[in-house]
C-alpha cells in the first residue's frame, strides 16, 4: 500500500528529474537553476516536506537542543526557558523541553537521550547526581557538579552581600538570612554566604535560618515568635532566597501583626515581576536571566570547548520593590 505522505522518490516523478538531483536540492548542493525550480515546484504541488531529523541524524547534528528545568510554573524558570529558546532559535536550533520536578530518573532519561543522538547537547538545571559523558555539551545553570561542564550563574554570592548592604544602608540593625532549598549544594547557597560576610565585616548581628525543601514553613513562624521581645520584632532586616519566599514571609509577618516595610524591610533574590505588568513583588536582588539564558547557548554551541571556564559568573543588581524603605 502507497504511503499517504509524499517521498523524495515522488518529487522526482514529479518533477522529471533524477533522485539524486530532489536531494541535492533539499541539502543546498548547488544545482542548475531550472532544476532547483522543478524541484521545488514538484514539492509543493506534492506537499512534501523535508525531514529535518532524519537529515540531522545523517548529519550527525539534529540542530536540537535540550533544557531540564524542574518546572515552568515558577516565574524564573519560565522566563529562562523562554530566553534559552529564543536564543537557540536565532542560531537555527529548537529546544526540546523537560519538566522534570527534580525527579532523577527523568533527568538521567534526558541525559541518555543524547547518547542516542536525538539532541546535539543539554542546558540543565538540576540539583542531582546526574552521570553525563565527558564529551557530552552540556550546560549547567546555578550548579557546579563536573570541573569539565561548564556552570552559568548569576553572582549570588555578591547578590547577598549586597542585600546585607542595602538593608544596613536603609537603617537596619539586627538582620536575618531566610532560605529554602535543596539538600544538594549548589551556587545559589552562596547567597547566604555572601550576606554572613557583609555582617561580619560590618559588625552588625544577624540570625540565620536555612531550610531543606519540604520543611515545615511553621519553624519560620518559631523563629519570629523567638525574636519578639516586648511585643516588637527585634530583627528589622531580611534577606529571603528567593522573591516566592519573600512573598511567602510578608504574609507570615503580617498575619503576626508586624507591618512591611514600617516594622521590618524585606528583600528577596530573583527580579519576578507580576502577570502583566513590570510590578516587582518584592524589593530584590535582580538576576540577569536573558544573560544567563544567551550565555549558556553560547557555551553549548561554541565549537572549541577546550578552553570553556568551569564558572561563569553575571553580575546582578538591586531594585526597590515596596518592601523596603527608600
Amino acid at each position: 500500500m502507497k504511503s499517504s505522505q509524499p517521498t523524495m522518490k515522488d518529487v522526482a516523478q514529479e518533477a522529471g528529474v533524477a533522485l539524486g538531483t530532489v536531494s541535492k536540492v533539499f541539502n543546498g548542493i548547488p544545482v542548475g537553476e531550472s532544476y532547483r525550480a522543478k524541484v521545488e515546484d514538484a514539492a509543493r504541488k506534492l506537499g512534501y516536506q523535508v525531514n529535518q531529523y532524519a537529515r540531522g541524524l545523517r548529519a550527525g547534528s539534529t540542530s536540537t537542543a535540550a533544557l531540564i528545568l524542574p518546572g515552568v510554573s515558577h516565574p524564573f524558570f519560565a522566563a529562562l526557558a523562554q530566553y534559552i529558546c529564543t536564543a537557540l532559535a536565532r542560531r537555527g536550533y529548537r529546544m526540546l523541553l523537560y519538566v522534570t520536578a527534580s525527579n532523577p530518573e527523568l533527568e538521567q532519561n534526558c541525559v541518555n537521550m543524547v547518547r542516542q543522538n536525538k539532541v546535539d547537547g543539554i542546558i540543565g538545571l538540576t540539583y542531582n547526581p546526574l552521570v553525563v559523558d565527558e564529551d557530552l555539551p552540556f550546560v549547567s545553570i546555578d550548579r557546579s557538579f563536573h570541573p569539565d561542564i561548564p556552570c552559568v550563574a548569576a553572582d549570588n554570592y555578591g547578590g547577598g552581600r549586597m542585600a546585607a548592604e542595602k538593608l544596613m544602608e536603609l537603617g537596619c540593625g539586627h538582620l536575618a538570612f531566610l532560605r529554602t532549598g535543596s539538600a544538594r549544594p549548589g551556587e545559589a547557597d552562596k547567597r547566604g554566604d555572601g550576606f554572613e560576610m557583609a555582617c561580619r565585616a560590618r559588625q552588625v548581628p544577624y540570625e540565620t535560618l536555612r531550610l531543606n525543601d519540604g520543611a515545615d514553613w511553621e519553624r519560620f513562624r518559631e523563629f519570629f515568635r523567638s525574636h519578639i521581645k516586648g511585643g516588637r520584632l527585634d530583627i528589622d532586616g531580611i534577606f529571603c532566597s528567593t522573591d516566592l519566599m519573600a512573598w511567602k514571609i510578608q504574609g507570615i509577618l503580617e498575619a503576626m501583626g508586624f507591618r512591611v516595610p514600617e516594622d521590618v524591610q524585606l528583600i528577596g533574590f530573583d527580579g519576578i515581576r507580576r502577570f502583566g505588568s513590570e510590578e516587582l513583588y518584592c524589593s530584590t536582588i535582580i538576576q540577569p536571566v536573558q544573560k544567563m539564558a544567551e550565555t549558556s547557548v553560547d557555551l553549548l554551541l561554541t565549537k572549541d570547548r577546550s578552553n570553556i571556564p568551569a564558572l561563569i559568573c553575571l553580575p546582578v543588581s538591586y531594585a526597590p520593590g515596596g518592601t523596603t524603605r527608600e
